[in-house]
């Protein structure tokens, strides 16, 4: 009997044991539990294949008992780095009336933020009514079934100044934009950049071209940011907006900006030196090093490559090249 009730213990307190380690272990350290919904989200997808893709068995260690602590930090981190997804929320707090000498319209002021971490580099922008229709019928021509079921606010005859009306509009944008950036070829979309950045990059461009380099400079680093945001997966798109900030920054006599904002858009032209910016950016970024003391030769080297390849040609500056971009 004895030996009957020390077995049924000791049972018991091995089935205690795995339970506790089987929660230590199935349970993300602290930090990760407080990670963002939309990461929490991403996990419980790829634990339901119901929900998501299928992990292949080789892809990556899967957390079980014999994992030490610092393999199961690991684990969980890669989990997490690999879910991590860039969302942007679209909030619209505001709205002002312009009138000109024939003209009245509302602007909207957008502000735009990454969710899921504190974002200090919120981006702000306005666009009025009429901006909002010509994307819309611009995403209609290229994703007529994806847009089937976006309503478009319509405009009124009569009444479109009340206070009543704007807020609805203001709400109803809000919405409109929430649900075109939920849809991937979407938000990818040129159309849909170009949406939100390119009547600040025009604006931008035109101060670089008439010598306002600070204005110009001011603009960029703004738009700069939310170009960063919407074009994680093709970075190489962001490579003239880098350029034009490196010939601000050059010259308005800030040599150690211009080489660190090169240094960026050279790291997106690794495997494209065939691009138009490519030789330009070289030959920039090498009388900077040289300027700042910097070792050049590799520079040098990669320049010399290149021209080794390639019919001599006319190649423009740095900075003739990017004062031709937004020329309408």
């Amino acid at each position: 009997m004895e030996q009957d009730s020390e077995s049924t213990e000791e049972r018991e307190l091995l089935e205690a044991a795995s339970r506790v380690a089987t929660f230590s272990i199935s349970a993300p350290p602290d930090e990760e539990q407080n990670q963002p919904e939309a990461e929490m989200s991403c996990e419980l997808s790829k634990e339901n294949p119901e929900k998501g893709d299928l992990q292949d068995s080789n892809a990556s260690l899967s957390p079980n008992s014999s994992m030490t602590t610092k393999e199961l930090q690991e684990y969980w981190r890669n989990e997490k780095s690999q879910c991590r997804q860039v969302k942007l929320l679209f909030e619209i707090p505001s709205t002002r009336i312009v009138e000109h000498h024939l003209s009245k319209y509302v602007m909207y002021k957008i502000i735009i933020l990454q969710t899921g971490s504190f974002d200090s580099n919120k981006s702000v922008i306005e666009r009025r009514y009429s901006d909002f229709e010509k994307l819309h019928r611009s995403l209609l021509e290229d994703f007529s079934e994806e847009m089937e079921d976006v309503t478009f606010p319509k405009k009124a005859l009569t009444g479109n100044f009340t206070d009543e009306i704007i807020h609805e509009r203001k709400l109803a944008f809000k919405d409109y934009l929430r649900l075109l950036y939920s849809m991937k070829y979407i938000r990818r979309s040129k159309k849909f950049i170009d949406f939100l950045t390119k009547p600040e990059l025009q604006e931008a461009y035109g101060c670089l071209r008439g010598g306002q380099y600070n204005k110009a400079l001011e603009i960029l680093l703004e738009v700069i940011g939310l170009q960063e945001r919407l074009t994680r997966g093709n970075p190489v798109t962001i490579v003239p907006t880098l350029c034009a900030i490196v010939v601000c920054h050059k010259d308005l006599g800030n040599p150690a900006s211009a080489f660190e904002y090169g240094e960026k858009a050279l790291s997106h032209l690794c495997a494209r030196n065939s691009h138009k910016y490519y030789i330009p950016l070289l030959e920039a970024m090498i009388t900077l090093a040289y300027e700042l003391g910097k070792d050049f030769l590799s520079l040098q080297e990669k320049l010399e490559e290149w021209k080794a390849k390639k019919d001599p040609v006319r190649v423009f500056s740095l900075k003739e090249l990017t004062v031709r971009e937004y020329v309408k």
